[in-house]
């Protein structure tokens, strides 16, 4: 199954310290051979200052308690630069320690740094220190107290480049403490930046969006609300036009959600169409069960592709298991995600098929007979189908559908809707971007 793992594709667009957990995942699961796993550790490592980390690793890759020099001395420097950066740090990180002082700060940050200067000698340079001092403490693997310290340098920070990069560092730092709450609100924090008109230029606005987007999968599919919420990112225009050109692969994360979310169903049409243009510029069993379904209706591939997507899901470090207090924990997502696709099959079969075998249909929802009768049944009594089971024949019986047409007229309606807004809103932004004449 290392064939669609996609950690050489997602790794690049994520900070060195979040490919991390993605590394022991594929460890634990043993999709590659150990010692491949523990050098590419150490590769990531050498570009930390997680020294410690990467000596213990050494020592297991290569079965010895003896260390190459370089990382006795790299483990030197490291703690000889942290001492001087907490000097220098020291007379903010002080300031931001006594409760009474930082009462005297306000919303307005010129106010903060007149004040910070004229009642404690706190100037630029300070701030510039806590800034460093932040940063080095990430690298060294300390996030809760680099995300404390980024928190309270972005309240003081006048730079907006500065700023936007510690954003960056304290989304991270949430991610890696699994802080999905607060992770999801600087999440959305960044979005906002992304997409403002100010933003840099249009071609690091693409880039950013790319990031963001892999950066969310381990926010999305560890919040409650998240499998909602990547669907409600991902499916913007300027988000998949994003995916489109530059990380297909994240079709198969938009996929999932889409599958497992039974709420976001009138989208989900258009998403079939997207998967259809892509399916020559990326493809894995997810999606190909999507074609099967919706675009071939080939529904005993579609039943292949099933048996493939399960080992595909567990096997993926986003949607197959979760890091919780520590400890890697299933998630239900892989159950959620059969249940959902025996439906999209029954379903589709359903709208072409007036009468239907039994057998045939349990073959095709890869369930025995007797699973099969007692799925369809729960699933007529709870989706109030229009459809009933001739046990002495032993096949499903579908009574005709007539579409009602007050219900077509505002599904009509909300598309037009829809669409205007999206026209008027592409017409605006394209005259605001206009120079004035």
């Amino acid at each position: 199954m290392a064939t669609y793992d996609l950690t050489p594709r997602i790794a690049p667009n994520l900070d060195r310290h979040l490919v991390f957990p993605l590394l022991e995942f594929l460890q634990e699961r043993q999709l590659y051979p150990d010692e491949q796993i523990l050098k590419s550790k150490i590769e990531l490592l050498n570009k930390t200052n997680m020294v410690d980390y990467a000596m213990d690793i050494h020592k297991n890759l290569y079965h010895t308690e003896d260390v190459p020099q370089d990382m006795v001395e790299r483990r030197a420097e490291v703690v000889a630069r942290l001492k001087a950066l907490e000097e220098s740090a020291a007379p903010l990180v002080g300031f931001l320690q006594n409760p009474n002082a930082v009462q005297e700060l306000r919303a307005d940050k010129h106010y903060n740094l007149q004040m910070l200067s004229d009642r404690y000698q706190i100037g630029p340079d300070q701030i510039e220190a806590l800034y460093q001092y932040a940063k080095f403490q990430f690298e060294c693997g300390n996030y809760s107290g680099a995300a404390d310290y980024l928190y309270q340098y972005r309240l003081l920070c006048t730079n907006n480049d500065r700023s936007l990069s510690a954003l960056w560092g304290k989304l991270a730092a949430e991610i890696l403490m699994q802080n999905w709450d607060i992770a999801l609100e600087e999440l959305n924090r960044l979005k906002e930046i992304i997409d403002s008109k100010s933003f840099s230029s249009p071609l690091n606005q693409v880039q950013s969006r790319i990031w963001l987007m892999h950066w969310s999968l381990f926010i999305f599919f560890n919040h409650d609300n998240g499998r909602t919420q990547i669907i409600d990112l991902f499916n913007q225009d300027k988000y998949l036009n994003a995916i489109q050109t530059s990380a297909p692969h994240l079709l198969r994360y938009l996929a999932t959600a889409f599958i497992v979310n039974k709420r976001r169903r009138p989208q989900f049409k258009d998403f079939i169409k997207v998967i259809q243009q892509e399916q020559y510029s990326y493809n894995d069993p997810i999606t190909e069960f999507l074609a099967c379904v919706y675009v071939n209706y080939d529904f005993d591939g579609a039943q292949k592709k099933m048996r493939e997507c399960e080992e595909v899901i567990l096997n993926d470090p986003f949607l197959g298991k979760r890091v919780e207090e520590g400890n890697f924990s299933t998630v239900p997502l892989r159950e959620e995600f059969l249940e959902n696709a025996r439906l999209f099959i029954f379903e589709t079969y359903c709208r072409i098929h007036q009468r239907i075998d039994m057998g045939v249909l349990a073959e095709k929802l890869n369930l025995n007979y007797e699973e099969a009768e007692r799925w369809i049944v729960n699933l007529i009594r709870s989706s109030k189908l229009d459809a009933k089971i001739d046990s002495k024949s032993g096949t499903v019986i579908m009574e005709p559908n007539h579409p009602n047409v007050y219900e077509q007229l505002i599904d009509h309606t909300k598309v037009l809707s829809g669409r205007t807004y999206k026209l008027v809103s592409q017409l605006l932004e394209h005259a605001q971007s206009q120079p004035a004449r």
